[in-house]
Order: C-alpha cells, then structure tokens, then sequence
C-alpha cells in the first residue's frame, strides 16, 4: 500500500475544516495552493485567505500562484512529488494540473451531485426550499463539478436553518466524506459512479447583487427562504421607502406568518417591538436588519430609535 503524499488547494474557511481533518488524520500534506494576497477595503489592508493563515500556523509549504498554467508553478508542484491532490472551494484547474498526480484529484463539494453544482451550492439548496443536501467527492475533470462521483453523504435541512449553521454542519460532513475518500484511494478500493446530465438539474449559480435582491412580491415561503439562505452572507438586501427617505437595508433574520390581509404587497407595519411586511400570502416578520453606517440590530433596538409613517413601503 503505498502511502499519499497530498497537495491540498482550497481558500475560504469551508477548506480549513477538511484541511485541519486532513492533518488530524496523520495524513502528510506536502503542499497546500490557496489564492494569492490581495489587498482589500479603504486601506488596501492586504488580505490573506483562511487556508494561508492555517497553513502557515502549521508550518506547511505555500504556493500562490496567480496563473496555474505557470510553468515555473508547474515545476514547483511536480516538485512536490505528490500522488494525490485534494481540491476544496478553489478555483477551476487546468488539464496539466488535475492529471498530474498518480492517484488523480478529488473535489469536495457541498451539494448531492449532480444537482447544485457551481459556486453556491450551499445557498442555493436552502434558498430553493429543499429539505435536504449534502456533500459528495468525486474525481475532477474538464468542466465544472461534473466527474465521477467516489462518495457522498446526506443531511436534513433544518425548516429554520440558516446558511451559515448549514455551512458547518456540511464542513463536519464533508471532513468524513473526504478521509473515507483517502482511504479508499489509499486501499485502492475506489469505486465511482458517473453523474447523470438531465434538464432536471438544478444550478448553483453565482450570488450576485440581483439574485441577493427580495422580491416582495413573491411567496412568504420563498422570501422566507432567501433570507434564511442568504444569512449571514452575503445577505438579502431591500430598499426601505418612507416619504421622501431611501435607504438600502440588510436582512438578516426573519419569520414566515401566512395569513389573509388587505394591505398592499410591501407595506411596513411596525409597533413598539415588532416591524413585518405584507405580501402575498402574509406578513414576513423582521427579527434582525441593518440599516445603512448602522450596526446590525434587531427590530426592538431599531424601533427604540426609529418610527415608521403608515405609508412606508418595503420596495
């Protein structure tokens, strides 16, 4: 049985998880590829991503390429020597990459493949109103999210969940998921099963500031669900009217209360402790908003310093 020798790449914190699982396991990670620095905000403070920071606390060799095609990138990973890569929340990888080592390159992603492949797969399950997901490993190759298929497991989504719960329930999954993945490379009993195309699947597509936006004119449920699986990022967003004041607010945590009313879709109605939205098929109760240069806050710190006319309108 020979032993592996892995290059693991990934960026954000959902990677750190399966990372640090990866090295609790007694695994040798030769080499961990994560996003270049770059700087952000006001200041151009200069940011370095989640995976960097842990490699680094771990003393593991970094690589950060901003070309992956680079041939002297290309050099230094073969250099690495390794026989298997492990591929986390990254970016896609060039042919020349993917093929390099022995045992090939797996992708964790956090969705039951083949529905909710792409960039948001753990937004998209809850925002659509499914009732479960998951993750699954499969083998990459020339297009997105789209080979065979090594594992995958299962979770309930919770009626209330947010993404952000949901988030860390998959990272603890998918760490499982991808050291049974290990082993069975490891073992050789690797067994795959190709996915299947159907106009049926269901995307994952990008968030944006258009598909972020509530529209009040749908279901409670499906607002409902937007909210929940757009908190606590990147957050659903609205504009809030009131005479001649605009204002673009955030979000954060709502209820659903399906009810028969007359109010016209969008009206504000908020008393000393509570502040819901008319629509369709009832009122969406605001638990947690943020206004523009204000804190995040919830409704009864809002309405303490904040009143609303009768014909303030959620737009």
């Amino acid at each position: 049985m020979e032993k592996l020798r892995i290059v693991f790449m990934g960026t954000p914190d959902f990677a750190v998880g399966i990372l640090d699982t990866i090295l609790q396991h007694k695994y040798n990670v030769v080499g961990v590829i994560t996003a270049p620095d770059k700087p952000a905000g006001r200041g151009q403070k200069i940011n370095t991503s989640a995976v960097k920071d842990y490699a680094l606390e771990k003393g593991l060799k970094i690589l950060q390429p901003t070309n992956l095609k680079d041939d002297n990138f290309l050099e230094e990973l073969k250099s690495l020597n390794a026989n298997c890569q492990v591929v986390v929340a990254f970016r896609m990888l060039p042919e020349v990459v993917w093929k390099m080592p022995k045992f090939g390159t797996f992708n964790l992603h956090a969705s039951l493949l083949p529905n909710y492949r792409g960039a948001a797969p753990i937004n998209w399950a809850i925002i659509n109103g499914e009732t479960k997901t998951g993750v699954t490993t499969f083998f990459i190759d020339d297009k997105i999210d789209t080979g065979a298929i090594i594992h995958s497991a299962e979770t309930p989504i919770e009626p209330t969940e947010n993404v952000g719960q949901l988030h860390d329930r998959l990272m603890v999954l998918g760490s499982k998921t991808v050291i049974e993945t290990l082993v069975a490379i490891e073992n050789g009993t690797v067994q795959t099963t190709l996915q299947n195309d159907s106009p049926e699947i269901k995307t994952a597509y990008k968030l944006n500031r258009d598909n972020c936006k509530i529209d009040w004119t749908k279901s409670g449920e499906e607002i409902f669900n937007l909210i929940r699986g757009l908190s606590p990022y990147p957050v659903a967003w609205s504009l809030v009217q009131d005479g001649e004041q605009e204002w673009n607010v955030k979000i954060y945590e709502a209820s659903f209360e399906k009810e028969n009313h007359s109010f016209q879709v969008g009206t504000i109605q908020s008393a000393k402790k509570e502040m819901k939205i008319a629509v369709s098929d009832g009122f969406i109760h605001i638990l947690s908003i943020q206004f523009p240069g204000k804190k995040k806050m919830n409704v009864q710190e809002l309405l303490n310093g904040m009143k609303f006319s009768t014909s303030a309108m959620a737009l």
